[in-house]
């Protein structure tokens, strides 16, 4: 009797020990998030996040309210192009230390604080314009801030994964995605409030001021330790051959050579060197498939719930508000979940979840009446897998990049998820006036499909090891 006994008792004990480590494994992740490097990223994905919206689905917004017709704002989103081709000046970013200033604080801050000071410039200016006799000044300007802004998103990136180990860049993409959607709440819930009461000169008046929290963040964190990768010094023998072989060059010209080969050739030879041409393509056409349907959407949410009969403040407190208070929860999962489940099981969770999130809003679309209790839970969904998937790529782009060339490797995949939604989103206008609504966020979840065949086909293949956020 004793034995049958003992054997449960021991079964239960290895339970209960189980439990613990399973407990403890949580916990560690989220203890986490107390790291200063963690902490500091909330204040610069809030600065990151904050010029996005304003040149995107507030904007859309602005203009919609000017009474701009739906396909003219479409064609004006594709303002937010910029974004995805900044692997074009990434190297420069990368590589050039800037005069006084990189002397003074870093590369890396020094690139920060004048992209900063370029979208506080770009949003005053934004703040006095009247978008029905100013369109194109409106679109110049919102250009000058994308611009800014995805400068900023190179050297805030370069410097989030400079500035922690490998097991710590799950905690802080989470981090910076917590603060990215707190900003994107200000930055359209509030600034839909603030036009409301106060005009839209007011509204964009206050987001150039609150860029000031990435400048005090800029000022206040230290310049990391640039880490060189050990596979990346077998390239760089590339930068003296081709040296050898323009020795007749005039210096300055040779120069500029060997930069270019070393800031723009060798990242994308390190790239595929390390994962070879095959791998390496199809981890580039998942990354841009990914975000193919909340980009696709996106433009249109706001003339949507305008055309719907929503309100301004309507939109400010549920879509703007409690959505975004909804995708900070998503950011918290996603980045737990990176650390407990893995970068696979996130990514595929998040796009099933995004796909679920568009079918939701057709059906919301389809039944044509103002809910706001129905605006609400689409939204949630929407915002909750938003938070997750984003979280889990970011993850993932972390762990693609060397050590040797952490901006310009990054800003080309950061550029590639976020291009062939750029250009789609561009046409949505031009959907919805030929479809309607309902039909046009069917399309949309459609268009995450092919992101989850490619997660498949990626996950038979040989992966880098995860990261991990504990």
């Amino acid at each position: 009797m004793s034995a049958p006994g003992t054997r449960t008792d021991g079964v239960a004990a290895g339970e209960a020990a189980a439990d613990r480590a399973w407990w403890r494994g949580w916990l560690t992740a989220v203890r986490a998030y107390r790291n200063p490097s963690v902490l500091a990223m909330l204040f610069l994905g809030f600065s990151a996040g904050l010029p996005f919206m304003l040149v995107f689905s507030t904007l859309s917004a602005w203009l919609r309210e000017a009474g701009i017709e739906r396909a003219t704002i479409g064609m004006l989103s594709w303002v937010g192009i910029i974004y995805s081709v900044k692997f074009f000046w990434a190297p420069v970013v990368d590589r050039l230390e800037l005069p006084i200033l990189g002397r003074l604080l870093g590369r890396r801050r020094s690139w920060m604080l004048v992209a900063q000071v370029g979208i506080a410039i770009g949003l005053a200016n934004m703040a006095h314009m009247d978008p029905t006799g100013n369109l194109g000044t409106v679109a110049a300007l919102a250009l000058l801030v994308a611009f800014c802004s995805a400068t900023q998103d190179i050297s805030v990136d370069a410097w989030r994964i400079e500035a922690a180990p490998p097991l710590m860049q799950g905690a802080m993409a989470a981090a910076y995605q917590l603060g990215y959607r707190v900003a994107l709440m200000v930055a359209s819930a509030g600034a839909l409030w603030i036009a409301a009461d106060r005009g839209w000169t007011v509204a964009y008046t206050t987001m150039a001021v609150l860029v000031g929290v990435g400048i005090v963040t800029t000022l206040a964190i230290r310049e990391p330790q640039p880490r060189v990768a050990r596979e990346a010094l077998d390239l760089e023998p590339r930068v003296i051959s081709w040296l050898e072989g323009k020795a007749h060059w005039p210096q300055p010209l040779r120069q500029l050579g060997a930069w270019f080969v070393g800031a723009v050739v060798c990242p994308f030879v390190d790239f595929f060197t390390r994962y070879g041409t095959r791998l390496g393509i199809l981890m580039l056409a998942f990354i841009a498939s990914y975000r193919l349907a909340d980009f696709t959407m996106g433009v249109m949410t706001n003339p949507f719930y305008l055309d719907t009969g929503f309100s301004l403040k309507e939109i400010a407190a549920v879509a703007k508000g409690f959505g975004v208070f909804m995708s900070l929860l998503g950011t918290l999962v996603g980045g737990v979940a990176v650390a407990r489940l893995g970068l696979m099981r996130t990514l595929a969770l998040g796009c099933v979840m995004i796909i679920a999130a568009n079918l939701m809003f057709a059906v919301f679309a389809w039944m044509g009446r103002p809910s706001i209790a129905g605006l609400a839970v689409v939204i949630s969904a929407d915002n909750v897998a938003m938070g997750i998937a984003g979280t889990a790529l970011i993850a993932y782009l972390s762990s693609l990049t060397s050590a040797s060339y952490t901006a310009t490797q990054y800003a080309l995949f950061s550029s590639m998820y976020a291009l062939p939604g750029k250009l789609v989103m561009g046409t949505s206008g031009f959907v919805v006036d030929a479809v309607g609504y309902p039909a046009f966020f069917v399309y949309t979840a459609t268009l995450g499909l092919p992101a989850l065949v490619l997660l498949f086909l990626l996950s038979r293949r040989q992966l880098p090891p995860p990261v991990t956020g504990g």
